[in-house]
């Protein structure tokens, strides 16, 4: 699956063999469907950024808040003796568990191939 990206957000790209097209939604949005499509790559990026772009005079006319995809806030569950030992490697390094994981994630990401 390919992706697309336009102002913030990011979206798949998929192929219909029975439709023989291109297709596609916004990713991470909650309670929005923006989806797009095209026969060729420059078709279905013009129609994503078509669809991005009157989401947000939909929005501006209508005076609601965009909705964005990823708020940046992520629950996450891990052990308790994990949990222990990153807060004690966060305040070893001097710093938060928030920031010691984003570090670790950021890192991590780093070092892995993504494909666009």
């Amino acid at each position: 699956m390919g992706k697309l990206r336009y102002k913030g957000y990011i979206g798949s790209v998929e192929f219909s063999e029975e439709d023989n097209c291109l297709f596609g939604k916004v990713q991470g949005l909650r309670g929005t469907l923006i989806s797009y499509e095209g026969t060729t790559i420059e078709e279905i990026r013009m129609d994503f950024e078509g669809a991005i772009d009157d989401y947000l005079a939909s929005c501006e006319a209508r005076g609601v808040e965009p909705t964005k995809p990823y708020s940046g806030k992520l629950v996450l569950r891990m052990p308790s003796d994990l949990h222990g030992r990153v807060a004690a490697a966060a305040s070893s390094a001097g710093t938060t568990i928030n920031d010691f994981i984003n570090r670790a994630v950021a890192n991590e990401i780093g070092h892995t191939h993504v494909s666009c």
